[in-house]
């Protein structure tokens, strides 16, 4: 299993226009934050900011003369959107060789960048065909454009099919302690079986989002916990993540210099075995069968 990426990885989703709409100078800060807490893994899409956030932290990057070695940056491509800068009539997927290979150009390009660390296919598309990724995938590694190669929100059965054909280092899922659903339909088990690394994207679910029945349960919890372990809300959430055999790396979403430095520190939060199973009885409403 691959296990080049830091422990905890920065999502800049909301870094540009989709978000804080951070400057060139505030983006060279928060990467140097990042670093300096040990997140070195900046994970994007193409899409992010309507295909712009990509080339905005690339200016920074280039900027920042943050040495390339020393961090680990992610991307993702397939999902077209309907954007200025392309001629879709409708949000759709395209996992053609020829597609996957401009679009990771493309982004080499916008985050001023010879590789990248880890390629996603974003999300699976009813049409992808596992020769047809090979195609660009083995072409990208070859020429050194790409050092790994995953997928994101795929199922066992998408993964396997995908894998026929394409080796698999890493899944980014949706995970949480408030959305848990890889646990029980296979697809953490397919993983650590597979040795295919979990990404957690919104690792902090909805216990800060929403105000409902569910997240006050978990925010009773997290209270008693929170003095237990000398530990902030947000850190015992991710710690729950962490504990997970599988090996989860969480990708955060704040811009917040703190709540980074917070979720950094998380790593260091060894859950209780019975606060680890409090935290998810509380959470889906009734005891584990």
């Amino acid at each position: 299993m691959n296990t080049n990426y830091s422990r905890i990885i920065a999502g800049t989703m909301t870094w540009g226009v989709w978000g804080k709409q951070l400057n060139t100078s505030q983006m060279i800060d928060l990467m140097q934050h990042c670093i300096s807490e040990g997140i070195t893994t900046f994970d994007h899409a193409d899409i992010y900011g309507g295909y712009t956030t990509e080339a905005a932290f690339g200016k920074a990057f280039a900027e920042s003369n943050i040495n390339r070695e020393s961090i680990e940056l992610i991307t993702k491509c397939g999902i077209q959107h309907e954007a200025e800068t392309r001629q879709n009539t409708i949000k759709h997927y395209d996992y053609s060789s020829e597609y996957i290979v401009w679009s990771v150009e493309t982004s080499l390009k916008n985050l001023q960048t010879d590789y990248l660390d880890l390629l996603l296919l974003h999300r699976p598309s009813p049409l992808m065909h596992p020769e047809e990724v090979f195609k660009a995938i083995d072409a990208l590694k070859t020429q050194g454009k790409i050092k790994n190669f995953g997928v994101s929100n795929f199922t066992p059965s998408q993964m396997t099919m995908i894998g026929a054909k394409n080796y698999i280092s890493a899944n980014q899922i949706q995970f949480s302690v408030t959305d848990f659903d890889a646990m029980h339909d296979g697809t953490l088990d397919y993983m650590i079986t597979n040795s295919i690394l979990p990404m957690a994207w919104q690792p902090l679910g909805n216990v800060f989002r929403e105000e409902t029945e569910q997240t006050q349960r978990i925010h009773t919890v997290l209270d008693t916990l929170s003095e237990k372990y000398n530990a902030t809300k947000d850190q015992l959430v991710l710690a729950w993540i962490l504990k997970h055999p599988s090996d989860i790396h969480p990708v955060i979403g704040t811009t917040t210099p703190e709540r980074i430095t917070n979720a950094a520190k998380a790593v260091e939060i060894d859950l209780d075995l019975q606060d680890w199973f409090t935290l998810l009885v509380e959470s889906q409403g009734h005891k584990v069968p």
